[in-house]
């Protein structure tokens, strides 16, 4: 890999260097597939360049001549050159260099939207991300405390649900101020999910683990719903927490 890609690639680890670019990285075959993949590639998301190990050209023969043609650079290089520059332990396959997509306010529709209050860590972001793919949330509002979807952790943790799920970074108190629909937040004294009547459009804010939801964004809650305890622990990881509010939210939706 030429010095000034090696230099590139390790540099967008950083948050500064990936806004100062324009860039991310993604790591891993299935991770890179799907981003080359377009029905996979829902927010068309484009690639500068792509770096591959005999391996994964072995694996893709077929689709890499296509892959090739969607990238501005392309090189194949060993398994111990993209360890060496990116952030997995062991990465056999491919890395890939994308670029950011604008930050963008999204258009209010019929449809439920995850908003994320101060979630600070990176692979809890990307496990939510995901979860949300799999219930069909598409849009997650991140208040501007929130870590960065598109850091090599969060990419990763996603395992490709990144492709299909947009963020939007913004002051989250503002922004639902103006929203004119059910938002919904988690708090250890709300109504149960179990019993909550949710609808199909609004908005399910989830907050910080240690301090939940601040109070400048709890004002806006218009259902405060609970997820009930029936053993001793303490709390919920934030994505647990999301998936089992996703989950009642879907069945009480289709009911």
């Amino acid at each position: 890999m030429l010095k000034r890609w090696q230099k590139l690639v390790k540099s967008l680890h950083n948050k500064k260097f990936r806004y100062e670019e324009g860039l991310f990285i993604v790591e891993g075959e299935k991770s890179v597939i799907e981003l080359l993949t377009p029905e996979n590639n829902v927010q068309d998301i484009k690639i500068q360049a792509l770096f591959y190990t005999s391996q994964f050209a072995q694996l893709h023969t077929q689709q890499l001549t296509f892959f090739e043609k969607q990238v501005t650079y392309s090189e194949l290089v060993t398994a111990e050159t993209l360890q060496s520059v990116g952030t997995l332990q062991t990465n056999d396959s491919a890395l890939a260099v994308a670029y950011i997509p604008p930050n963008l306010p999204f258009r209010i529709a019929n449809e439920m939207m995850l908003a994320l209050a101060d979630i600070r860590d990176p692979g809890n972001l990307g496990a939510i991300v995901r979860i949300a793919d799999w219930y069909g949330i598409n849009k997650i509002i991140c208040s501007e405390t929130t870590t960065d979807f598109y850091s090599p952790k969060a990419i990763s943790a996603s395992m490709g649900s990144f492709l299909r799920v947009k963020p939007y970074y913004c002051q989250l108190d503002r922004y639902l101020k103006e929203y004119p629909h059910s938002i919904y937040g988690a708090f250890l004294d709300g109504k149960s999910v179990y019993g909550e009547d949710f609808k199909n459009q609004g908005i399910i804010i989830i907050g910080n683990e240690s301090n939940g939801i601040p109070e400048e964004i709890a004002q806006y809650v218009s259902h405060r719903v609970s997820i009930p305890r029936f053993g001793k622990a303490e709390s919920l990881n934030a994505a647990i927490a999301t998936a089992i509010i996703c989950d009642n939210w879907k069945r009480k939706s289709f009911g």
